[in-house]
């Protein structure tokens, strides 16, 4: 995950985009957003990965107490347009009451490689981890199933006071980190005292006051090379007759003796892995 992309402010109008990453990152960040032609936005460099839980309050320590925050994973593909929109103004309105809201997209598949979200209407029930294939389906004709997106929207001032409720330590060391930090860039010692936890564990799966938008928007996680070969498959990206695709380059490539493998090219290096199977 090259960061996270968090939008400040009012949704029509964003007043901020924050993107929080670590420094190996940074110059993706950079390349990512010069191509979206976004040239204003605050930049915050972490000197070591700690998990989502510590960048999101890197985030919101930067931001105003009262601020909204939509955080998003740098890693996904969210389809833009109306039910994109619909949902983010649910969302704010929400965090506007004092929630954490997150997004529940509504399954199309048995899918294992998402976590899922139990709900009834705007409440979180439970969350599940990634299941089996047998499980998912089963989510499936329950219906009361959404995918964990792993994207929120909140007020700054909510979320701290919700981590330091619940994982006192991942804020505390947050604080000093961001409180020795030099123009928004972490330093490495007070950085490794932050212990590495996800969002989910630290704050969401604990919250009194978590709720949910159930949404429809075009959405992909993007944190493997398998979902990014479903994705472009899935856009008309060639495959030849045994399921193999050539990502990054024009040259005819044959692969002989393999199925379902995935060539990524690069001006420095290439990477060849095999594909799992074609998910259900």
């Amino acid at each position: 995950m090259i960061g996270n992309l968090v939008c400040r402010g009012n949704y029509e109008a964003c007043a901020t985009v924050t993107v929080v990453g670590n420094r190996g990152n940074k110059q993706l960040s950079a390349e990512g957003l010069q191509k979206l032609n976004v040239t204003d936005y605050l930049e915050i460099v972490e000197a070591t990965p700690r998990n989502t839980a510590p960048a999101i309050a890197f985030a919101a320590f930067a931001a105003r107490p009262q601020d909204i925050l939509l955080v998003t994973p740098a890693d996904h593909i969210i389809k833009e347009g109306g039910e994109y929109t619909s949902a983010v103004k649910k969302a704010i309105k929400l965090a506007e009451q004092d929630n954490l809201v997150t997004f529940g997209i509504q399954p199309t598949r048995p899918e294992t490689g998402y976590g899922y979200i139990e709900y009834n209407k705007t409440d979180v029930l439970s969350f599940r981890e990634k299941p089996n294939t047998e499980t998912a389906k089963d989510f499936l004709r329950q219906g009361n199933f959404l995918w964990n997106s792993g994207m929120f929207c909140f007020k700054a001032s909510v979320f701290l006071q919700e981590l330091k409720k619940y994982s006192e330590e991942v804020y505390e060391q947050s604080l000093v980190a961001w409180k020795a930090a030099d123009e928004n860039q972490l330093e490495v010692a007070t950085s490794m005292e932050i212990p590495s936890v996800s969002v989910d564990y630290a704050v969401m799966e604990k919250s009194d006051l978590l709720k949910v938008v159930p949404s429809d928007f075009e959405w992909s996680d993007m944190g493997s090379f398998e979902a990014v070969y479903d994705y472009l498959r899935e856009q008309g990206h060639p495959v030849d007759e045994a399921g193999n695709m050539v990502i990054g380059s024009d040259i005819y490539t044959a692969f002989v003796g393999m199925r379902n493998s995935i060539l990524v090219c690069t001006e420095n290096a290439n990477l060849v892995l095999q594909k799992k199977c074609p998910r259900i």
